[in-house]
């Protein structure tokens, strides 16, 4: 969606001065962050009975709060959510996700992940294979049926609906494990490791695919070596982490051991920063920032000070904030 960005206020002037202030970027952000946590903890009492986890709540809160409810009523989707804030925030539900994914990352156990490998990888592929192909059958049967499906190679169209039914909702999953304490477990880290693998394969297909269709801008074709690039910079930015970042992060977590007095803030705030810098560089390859951050966290010593710090820093404002507004604003 285009957006004029120099169109956009950040702050109002008061209602004193005739400004509504959800014309404005800030204060409507306050207005929908509000909303969203209020909807979205009221579904999870409502559901809490039913034993279901918050992200059940959160998502059936973007279903009500968007376009299938309450966004029927054209007003309310004019006033509340805007077409020119949804790229403010999605900006801030992603940051909530980026650091979210960390913290799954440094609770996981890196050579646990190891022992699962062979297992999460049949699980994966089996994972991808079978939706990849069943989904395949269906959109062919239903090719005429969707709008624009003739406009694209059947190539094209086939890899984006294979890929589309086939991804494994990675978020959704870690949260929901996470929830019921069964991520440590060997089936969450079973199920961590093959939800990872499945998505970082989604995204090179997705890359072949886009690489078929064209650039979607001035319709020339990009080369399809782009999908082999995509792997082969996501498992170089795996090992560069491994064998660079995880030795120093190794150091860190030493500096900060109960030998020493205290935790020193910088390397709390470099490491939120390497958070952020680990999925710039993966979007950077055409893998999803979250897969950064994940594999960032992964290179934290476990069960140290330091990780515990790091935790107790960020935990409660991203799990209970910020990512209720990430399914929220995805729905």
């Amino acid at each position: 969606m285009s957006v004029n960005i120099t169109s956009i206020k950040t702050f109002s002037n008061g209602i004193w001065q005739g400004d509504n202030p959800l014309d404005f970027a800030f204060p409507l952000l306050i207005v929908q962050t509000t909303l969203v946590f209020v909807v979205s903890r009221l579904l999870a009492f409502l559901l809490k009975p039913l034993r279901q986890p918050k992200v059940i709540a959160e998502i059936l809160g973007g279903i009500l709060m968007g376009p299938s409810a309450f966004g029927r009523n054209q007003e309310y989707m004019r006033r509340i959510f805007p077409k020119w804030s949804t790229p403010i925030l999605e900006s801030l539900a992603s940051i909530g996700l980026l650091f979210f994914l960390f913290l799954v990352g440094l609770e996981l156990d890196l050579s646990s992940l190891r022992r699962s490998g062979r297992r999460a990888l049949g699980i994966a592929v089996a994972g991808i294979s079978l939706p990849f192909i069943l989904g395949n059958i269906v959109a062919f049967v239903l090719r005429k049926t969707i709008d624009g499906a003739d406009k694209v190679g059947y190539i094209q169209y086939i890899v984006f609906m294979g890929v589309a039914l086939s991804i494994t909702a990675f978020p959704v999953l870690a949260r929901i494990l996470a929830e019921l304490k069964l991520l440590t477990t060997r089936v969450g880290e079973t199920a961590m490791a093959a939800a990872a693998l499945n998505d970082l394969a989604a995204w090179i297909l997705l890359a072949l695919a886009i690489s078929l269709t064209g650039n979607g801008s001035g319709g020339t074709h990009k080369s399809p070596l782009i999908a082999i690039w995509v792997l082969l910079s996501g498992v170089a930015f795996v090992a560069f982490m491994m064998v660079f970042i995880r030795p120093a992060m190794k150091w860190v977590a030493r500096q900060c051991s109960p030998e020493h007095d205290t935790v020193n803030e910088a390397y709390i705030c470099l490491t939120l920063v390497g958070v952020m810098v680990s999925g710039l560089i993966t979007d950077l390859i055409g893998i999803h920032a979250i897969f950064g951050a994940f594999v960032f966290g992964l290179t934290i010593p476990k069960g140290g000070e330091f990780a515990q710090r790091l935790i107790e820093r960020i935990e409660d404002f991203v799990t209970g904030l910020l990512l209720p507004l990430y399914f929220a604003s995805k729905l």
